[in-house]
Order: structure tokens, then sequence, then C-alpha cells
């Protein structure tokens, strides 16, 4: 949604200055060096894989930002007003601004050639992606065979499938009906299956929605999604299931707070 919101205001676009509130921030190479080299360099284009923002640039280098839980990226007119949260500001040659901000100033950036992107080790190690050809059944059924841990764990780590959170993750498998803790092998056929397709209806529909807001997500419009009046389990707990009223349950699973409803998804 982020990409999407950006690429036609952006694209062609010139750098012309790079201001830090917080340096720290950019994680390759120095500071120093990220402004100079950026500066005067135009967007070509932008493209995404998974959380990572990749700034194609005129000179084959790319700049690369990782928004992770709490990173915004807007386009603000040269009049608009900024982001409380701003940490990088982006000038470009028409006066308007690409501003990053975040609140918890987890998000990372980094500037290097097309051909070095392997150093960033997650972007390079990410799992195939839904709704992609690469993201098909037979792939999802025969990673899950190989992984004796929790479903739940397994569909979080992004070197086994890229771009599935903590919310999209309790939605699939709230949609076919499948425990948090199942261990990941012991899914059947059928049960595989029902998890591929909730997996890619629940990014396809988060995309539809413009994504989940419910505190820091925003488009490069700084406009909230929707998707989460539209969500099964994830922050219902204690309501009634949709599907058969029992109340919500919510339990720490592979680290992170996990919503399901106890009988659907036994």
């Amino acid at each position: 949604i982020i990409r999407r919101s950006l690429i036609d205001k952006i694209s062609g676009r010139t750098i012309v200055e790079v201001e830090f509130l917080l340096a720290r921030l950019v994680k390759w190479p120095s500071s120093a060096e990220f402004q100079a080299v950026l500066t005067n360099r135009k967007i070509e284009t932008v493209a995404r894989s998974g959380k990572y923002l990749l700034f194609h640039l005129d000179d084959k280098q790319v700049l690369v930002i990782h928004l992770r839980m709490t990173g915004r990226l807007q386009y603000i007119t040269r009049d608009g007003e900024k982001d409380k949260f701003t940490r990088i500001i982006f000038k470009l040659d028409n006066g308007d601004l690409l501003v990053y901000a975040d609140t918890r100033t987890l998000g990372t950036l980094y500037l290097m050639p097309f051909d070095e992107l392997w150093r960033i080790a997650g972007l390079f190690t990410m799992g195939p992606e839904p709704l992609t050809p690469e993201f098909s059944l037979v792939y999802l059924t025969e990673m899950l065979k190989k992984h004796h841990g929790k479903i739940k764990a397994i569909l979080l780590n992004q070197k086994y499938i890229g771009g599935l959170g903590n919310i999209y993750v309790d939605e699939c498998m709230a949609i076919a009906g499948i425990h948090p803790e199942r261990i990941a092998s012991s899914l059947s056929e059928s049960e595989n299956e029902k998890l591929y397709h909730a997996i890619n209806k629940v990014i396809a529909d988060g995309i539809e929605h413009g994504g989940t807001t419910f505190r820091d997500y925003r488009d490069g419009d700084g406009k909230s999604g929707s998707h989460q009046h539209h969500l099964n389990v994830y922050g219902r707990k204690d309501e009634p299931c949709l599907s058969c009223g029992t109340p919500i349950h919510r339990k720490e699973v592979a680290g992170r707070g996990t919503h399901f409803c106890p009988k659907c998804q036994k």
C-alpha cells in the first residue's frame, strides 16, 4: 500500500538534500556518506519485498528502508505538516518532502549498489510472499513437513514466508481453523490447503482495505487503513467468535500476543 501510494509521486524526482533528526537509523554506509551519495540522485522507481521498500536510483544504487513495527513513509507537500515523530527528511527537487517517521525508532535504512543487496540478511533470505507464483501449495506443504515447531512460529519466520506479520498470521489460522500451537508438520493435506488459501485471502483482503491501523501504520499519503474493522480474532479478546460465539482467547505463542477461537481452532 505504501509503495503504491508513493510510486507516482516520487518516480523521476531528484533528492536535493537529506536532513537527519536521528542519523543512527542509517545502518550502511556512514550517515555522512549516505547524505553525500543521495544528494542530487534521481529516484527511478520504487519496489518492495516484505516490509523493505527499495528506491532504485539513477546511479544503480538502492535506498532500502525497512519500516519494522512503527516506521512510516509519507509524501508531504512543501507547506504540509510533518509527523511529530519525523526522523529523516528527503527534500525533493519540486520542493516537496519524503518523510521517514518512526515512533519507536526500530526502522533501518541502507544505501548500496543493487548487486550488494545480499548484505542485508533479512532481505536476502526472505521466503516467497503470498499472492506470488513462488508461494504455491506445494511449497507450503513441503516446507511445513520439515518443521516440528509451533505453526505460529513457522508462519512468522520471514525465511519461510515473507511478509506475514503477527496480525495476519492470527487471521489466517482462524480462517483455516488451525490452533496456533499445532506442530507444523502435523497438519493434514486438507489443513495445508485451507491454510494456503487463507494466507492468500488475508493478504489480499488487507491490501483491498488499505492495510491495518491500530496505532502507527499509515500509507504514503498519511492515511490509515481500515482492515482492523474486518478482523476475525486479532484484538478481539473475550469477544464472541464470529462463527460459533465462543469468546476469543489470547495467550503468548512464539513470543507474540496471539488470538484464536478455542472451539473453531482446536
